[in-house]
């Protein structure tokens, strides 16, 4: 008897420590993350420190800055946007302070925020950049500034573009693994890193092209803000004739080499200070929260953001997964209130699974009828990226964008050798008729499933194609001639009709505005909304303990963990686009 009374009260006394000890850390987190009013000093700069992954929209992280936060900073360009924005009619304000090496985002990304800054400097204010080491695209960022200056001994990496691409042929023959790959197109190289050591011919010209497209463009925006003819830049370029800091500054790349102090009496220079002065940067989380975005209006741009890989169910923000349920859901009710007077589709994926795909593009037609859709590409809108693009009433892009992919492939792992000769583990089956289970990892498909596989996929091709030739208002045999999975820049999009406008966000949100017929008296808001901060905190935690038990038993080899995850999400048929772009 004695026994069961100290179970249970020990019992209970775990349930109540518990109890406690959540509520404590709640306590904790929510007194760590509350914050007083925040007031910007006069005479202030605004320090952007963009060495971060750089997402579309900012999700709060609950946990971010604490100790056991495994996960890095995140800035949502949009956000970014409104802060640039804001602080360019804040009288507080006197300059920005960039600060950037190695930004975790793409070409288009870049464009979007140097346009803020060079909208920003259109208000008299200055915009100074400074790091030790500045990578291709933070040198892309950087140029927007009135000066750029860099550590006497630091390096700007100013060599070209490269796009790699990971192939996993070996692995896969290693394992006994075979996927069995189904396509329509030439372009469609999706399957070719699990079928192929190396790029096709095809592969390879399509990338040269967009490699070439992207920085072509990026040259010309650098020979614009720092007056040095294109031709230059690309001989500087192609052969790498900047090694080091002193080189960087005799080709005109950076204006100053200076040190830290160097760098704090220049700003001091600026703002009129003394040498005893302190300097009063407010940092970007910080001045986020000095001011609100709210506006009056009756009129509302509903800008819903798409970014991540499409799949059927619900949307996953941690993993980045666009979930058509609620996609389609937030059309919806896009649709049907009345205070909502046009909708901008922000896309930034590489496409995703097929059906999704549709699912979502029939609810933009349903929208469209209502009200004018606009769609903003990011740095990608490709294959399902595109297919919802392609249904709204006007498509802008950046020229850094990655879009087109209007094809269609399938894929199956056929495991039985992995499974029976490494793991010992054999299959049998009965079936009533020819076909059997279409989705088996067990066995090798029969020449009657494969053929079924493949005129399902011709099939969806001629949906997508005749879709795209109806979106973008030609016959099904031009959108054919650009289609085949090709992949295009937004330049080489724009001449080929598959985009309307070459431009980025704002262009977007105005555009919609006019069609609205609001263009005088408007407002803006995001959707999907932010989850509940305690639902927030739940899955943050959740996801932390995940990923640092994975981390720590695989060490090293985690990224390669992800990769296998991905390729999880390939079985089935996918309008995605034909690789993961690493661009260097």
């Amino acid at each position: 008897m004695n026994f069961w009374k100290s179970f249970f009260a020990a019992f209970l006394a775990l349930i109540l420590f518990t109890v406690i000890s959540f509520i404590l850390l709640i306590g904790v987190i929510g007194g760590i993350t509350a914050e007083d009013e925040v007031i910007v000093a006069d005479n202030s700069v605004l320090h952007l420190k963009l060495d971060a992954q750089i997402t579309e929209l900012q999700t709060e992280n609950p946990l971010e800055g604490l100790p056991f936060s495994s996960e890095g900073p995140k800035i949502g360009l949009l956000q970014l946007k409104e802060v640039i924005k804001h602080a360019k009619d804040d009288a507080s304000i006197k300059g920005i302070y960039l600060e950037v090496s190695y930004p975790m985002a793409g070409f288009s990304t870049i464009e979007e925020i140097r346009q803020s800054l060079l909208d920003f400097r259109k208000s008299g204010k200055w915009v100074i950049a400074y790091d030790e080491v500045m990578s291709e695209s933070a040198y892309y960022l950087a140029s927007a500034a009135d000066k750029i200056y860099l550590n006497p001994e630091g390096e700007v990496e100013f060599n070209g573009l490269t796009i790699e691409i990971s192939f996993f042929k070996r692995l896969f023959d290693k394992l006994e693994i075979k996927p069995q790959i189904f396509r329509v197109g030439e372009f469609k190289s999706a399957v070719e890193p699990f079928i192929l050591e190396k790029m096709s011919p095809e592969n390879r010209l399509q990338l040269t092209e967009l490699a070439n497209s992207i920085y072509g463009f990026t040259l010309q925006r650098i020979s614009e803000s720092r007056n040095i003819p294109v031709e230059k830049l690309k001989e500087i370029s192609d052969k790498m004739l900047v090694h080091n800091a002193a080189e960087a500054k005799q080709f005109g790349l950076v204006d100053e080499l200076l040190y830290k102090d160097q760098l704090t009496e220049n700003l001091k220079g600026r703002l009129n200070l003394s040498e005893s002065d302190d300097i009063k940067f407010i940092k970007y989380t910080k001045y986020r929260k000095s001011f609100s975005s709210y506006k009056s209006s009756k009129n509302e741009i509903a800008v819903i953001v798409a970014d991540g890989t499409i799949m059927p169910g619900k949307a996953d923000d941690q993993q980045q997964v666009i979930g058509a349920d609620t996609f389609v859901e937030e059309i919806r009710k896009a649709r049907t209130d009345d205070d909502i007077k046009a909708i901008v589709i922000r896309v930034n994926s590489p496409g995703g699974e097929f059906r999704a795909s549709d699912m979502m593009w029939r609810e933009i037609q349903l929208a469209k009828k209502a009200k004018p859709v606009i769609a903003s590409m990011g740095d990608y809108a490709a294959s399902g990226g595109y297919y919802m693009a392609m249904g709204c009433d006007t498509i802008v892009a950046q020229p850094h964008t990655i879009t087109g992919s209007i094809g269609i492939f399938g894929m199956m792992f056929d495991m039985s050798g992995f499974l029976g000769n490494k793991l010992g583990i054999t299959f049998d089956e009965v079936k009533t008729g020819e076909f059997g289970e279409m989705y088996t990892v067990s066995r090798p498909l029969t020449e009657a499933e494969k053929n079924f596989w493949q005129k399902n996929l011709n099939d969806h091709y001629d949906t997508f194609t005749g879709k795209a030739a109806e979106g973008r208002g030609i016959s099904v045999e031009e959108i054919k001639k650009v289609a085949s999975g090709r992949v295009w820049s937004g330049a080489q999009a724009t001449e080929r009709k598959l985009v309307d406008v070459l431009g980025g966000f704002d262009d977007a949100v105005r555009i919609a505005a006019e069609k609205a017929g609001v263009a005088d008296d408007y407002k803006i808001r995001f959707y999907p909304k932010h989850k509940a901060f305690l639902e927030q905190l739940m899955t943050q935690l959740e996801e932390n303990a995940k990923t640092d038990a994975i981390k720590s038993e695989l060490g090293e080899s985690y990224i390669w963990y992800q990769q296998l995850n991905k390729i999880k999400n390939y079985q089935g048929t996918q309008a995605r686009m034909p690789f993961e772009i690493q661009l260097h």
